[in-house]
């Protein structure tokens, strides 16, 4: 395998960190296990990069019970057992800048009582006047969304009055947003009573990934890729994300949710616009995000008398995964025995426009995986004609560029090329490119790169309401046209890669899916 290594010139030649501007970060949920595995962990190693300002704190909230010291000592907790990156040189100054104050979400003096400790925190930490610059984020389940957003604006949280609060004050909303396109609208209606649009950060943690950001770049900073980024050079795309996890702590949400919410709706279709889009006029939030909400308008509509052909569902049963028994979705501890909640979709997806008529995009997700697997793989067409067909080279395998999102983060290009050997001695090569293996580092945790992009305003990486809506539109026929159906999602073994009626939806084309566990 060729590995790629790119000049000191190259490294250096643009890097455009920007470090956090003075702001305040309100966290509701702060004794939640998103806070303590994710945001806290994600400031620390954000401050310990240098990229956070002196002018900063963040006030937790929560129903819970805990002083100013209790939150810091669940803090220094939770970056020792999540980020053995993180010094203790840097955890000490760190957590002296939490603070926390606990109510119920819907009791209006708890609001006031943020507003009060707002007020005293900004001046001892020179944010600035009361409530400039403040990030309130919602990590909290999403049905009190609409219960803290209404209580913020009554409480004057949402806007300060002065002609740019709305740039300055931020609200940051976890998926999911809505259960479908109903409940989304609904959702963002109460949020838009409240909150600018400009204001309001959507956040998927999928945009934050390295390999996810570098789609863009890839495609767009090199003449070499984009004129070839075609119906008359690519044959198709498949975009995987695989897990070996199956629904651990989470089974009452996902037993609620299922594959095609928590995962297609947002991060599957995400990539999906990424990889399709039209070349934005400029890196500029609204311009990037403008093209994608016209890619994904561009998928054509699932015909419901056809559904089985263009998208299935699957369950994981009993299996083994690395080496270990694992019991079947229906047998996990809070798991309706008689549950058909889909733990696995595949897709085929078409865009009708001009650069994708005709090219397939295959989407699959899925728990209970052989193994943990993100990738976008693009397969090129084949050579028209073979010149080798008189000694037995008559089918030349595509060319595949394989974009590796997890587990480890990197780009290889698969071509043909002579081997050592006879006159004619052809075969595969990949040249990869692995962003730990080049830059020597481990590359930053993706909410590292959301929450500085939040702090300092940028909304490129972040959904916007037309974005949700749109997605919500292509799949909400599919939910409610599974839901009316008295089948049940096909079954297939924990540890596996796939099941029959999948690989039917690819293989029907002539095509087949790439082996989990062998991307890349």
């Amino acid at each position: 395998m060729l590995e790629i290594r790119p000049s000191v010139a190259a490294q250096d030649i643009v890097c455009a960190e920007v470090a956090a501007p003075p702001c305040a970060v309100v966290v509701f949920g702060a004794s939640g296990d998103l806070v303590r595995r994710k945001l806290l962990v994600g400031l620390a190693q954000i401050f310990q990069r240098g990229l956070l300002s002196e002018e900063f704190y963040l006030l937790g909230c929560g129903r819970k019970k805990l002083s100013d010291q209790d939150f810091r000592q669940i803090a220094k907790g939770a970056m020792q057992e999540n980020a053995d990156d993180i010094s203790l040189k840097a955890i000490s100054p760190f957590v002296n800048k939490l603070y926390y104050v606990s109510g119920d979400y819907s009791d209006a003096s708890f609001y006031s009582d943020i507003r009060t400790k707002l007020a005293e925190l900004n001046k001892k930490h020179k944010v600035g006047p009361p409530l400039a610059d403040t990030i309130f984020y919602l990590a909290v389940p999403a049905f009190l969304y609409g219960t803290i957003i209404e209580q913020l604006a009554s409480a004057g949280l949402s806007c300060t009055g002065e002609s740019d609060s709305k740039q300055r004050i931020r609200l940051v909303v976890e998926k999911p947003f809505g259960r479908d396109l109903k409940s989304a609208a609904q959702l963002n209606g109460i949020i838009r009573q409240c909150f600018d649009e400009s204001q309001i950060y959507r956040i998927d943690h999928y945009l934050g990934k390295e390999t996810v950001q570098n789609i863009l770049m890839f495609r767009f900073a090199n003449t070499i890729f984009e004129p070839v980024w075609n119906r008359n050079y690519i044959d198709s795309v498949q975009v995987t994300v695989a897990e070996t996890l199956g629904v651990e702590h989470r089974a009452s949400y996902y037993d609620k949710t299922g594959a095609l919410r928590d995962m297609f709706q947002n991060h599957m279709l995400q990539m999906l616009a990424l990889v399709a889009m039209e070349p934005p006029i400029s890196f500029e939030a609204d311009h990037v995000r403008d093209e994608k909400i016209k890619l994904l308008r561009s998928i054509r509509p699932f015909k419901l008398d056809e559904l089985d052909s263009f998208i299935v569902r699957g369950q994981y049963g009993p299996g083994v995964i690395d080496g270990e028994e694992v019991v079947g979705y229906r047998q996990e501890p809070g798991i309706n025995a008689q549950s058909n909640t889909e733990t696995f979709v595949a897709a085929k997806l078409f865009i009708d426009n001009w650069r994708w008529k005709g090219v397939p995009f295959y989407l699959r997700t899925g728990k209970r995986l052989a193994s943990k697997d993100t990738e976008i793989a693009i397969t090129f067409k084949k050579v028209p004609h073979s010149m080798f067909i008189s000694i037995g080279l008559d089918d030349i395998p595509p060319n595949v560029l394989a974009l590796q999102i997890q587990p480890e983060e990197g780009i290889s290009l698969g071509f043909q090329a002579k081997r050592p050997g006879s006159k004619v001695c052809m075969g595969t090569l990949n040249m990869s490119f692995s962003y730990k293996s080049v830059f020597g580092v481990d590359v930053p945790e993706a909410y590292q790169r959301l929450l500085l992009d939040c702090m300092a305003g940028d909304q490129t990486l972040f959904t916007r309401f037309d974005g949700v809506e749109v997605a919500w539109r292509l799949l909400t026929p599919v939910l409610e046209a599974w839901q009316n159906d008295d089948s049940v999602p096909y079954e297939y073994p924990a540890g596996g890669c796939s099941f029959p009626r999948a690989d039917r939806l690819i293989e029907s084309d002539g095509r087949r899916w790439r082996k989990i566990g062998e991307l890349g």
